[in-house]
């Protein structure tokens, strides 16, 4: 399903607008204060947590903040 109901294709809007840009700054923030939560106390006596939680930690936030503007899009597209 790569359009919705106006035509708008969902790439379009996941990807156009400055999503991606907002979506990478709220991740950079929002990320880091997850793994400082999650993993503040691993880093700080010098054990490195896998690579693989800390990347997990920065997509969701993206992840979020992406879908969260696509359905806000979607919304203010049907209230046309």
């Amino acid at each position: 399903m790569d359009t919705n109901k106006t035509g708008t294709s969902i790439k379009r809007l996941a990807f156009g607008g400055g999503t991606p840009r907002k979506a990478a700054l709220t991740s950079l923030v929002v990320g880091t204060v997850l793994v400082m939560i999650n993993h503040g106390d691993a880093i700080i006596s010098g054990v490195s947590p896998p690579i693989w939680k800390i990347v997990l930690t920065y997509c969701v936030p993206y992840l979020v903040t992406t879908w969260g503007a696509v359905t806000g899009k979607l919304s203010e597209l049907k209230s046309q």
